[in-house]
């Protein structure tokens, strides 16, 4: 039997620590969708720290995820999806950039309108006690439009909230 040499040990902890952060990035916009506080705590740190400008949220992320479900509720509807995700490893640390792409639907008077903002986060990472974490994001808003909309869908059998079906399906990894 032959033993991988230590370059490549290094390359599939790199790799497996990649898959993992990205991962998280993912569960955050799930989080944000399904206003699950708890999944989103689980990306954080403890003392990690949220900004996302003056005029949005600036604080503990813990915070900012108790702030984001409250905004969101107040919402029709609202979707989350990343792209583009970097990461630089160093270690137990590493930073990420995010392409991030927020739909948000609301009621304005008598018209449905929606918000789409494309952003990037810039994440600062650590793994402490073996655990990927955010410890600081800065949120960067590039541009974004409000429009009104006609909708087409009168039900969805999707909900906003851990009773959506997706919760069923993917109970092993969402714990």
């Amino acid at each position: 039997m032959q033993f991988p040499d230590s370059e490549t040990v290094i390359d599939l902890r790199a790799l497996i620590d990649r898959q993992h952060i990205t991962d998280l990035i993912h569960r955050y916009c799930r989080s944000m969708d399904r206003m699950d506080a708890e999944l989103g705590y689980s990306v954080w740190h403890e003392d990690g720290v949220a900004d996302y400008g003056a005029e949005v949220y600036q604080g503990s992320g813990r915070g900012l995820i108790d702030f984001a479900c409250v905004q969101h509720r107040r919402a029709l509807c609202h979707a989350h999806q990343v792209t583009n995700i970097l990461i630089e490893l160093d270690g137990d640390r590493a930073g990420s950039e995010s392409y991030v792409t927020s739909v948000v639907r609301f009621i304005d008077g008598e018209k449905t309108r929606q918000v789409t903002t494309w952003a990037r986060y810039l994440d600062r990472w650590s793994r402490r006690a073996g655990r990927w974490g955010i410890d600081k994001r800065i949120a960067i808003r590039d541009f974004d439009e409000i429009t009104d909309v006609a909708t087409t869908i009168r039900s969805s059998r999707g909900t906003r909230d851990r009773s959506d079906p997706s919760y069923d399906l993917l109970q092993p990894s969402v714990r």
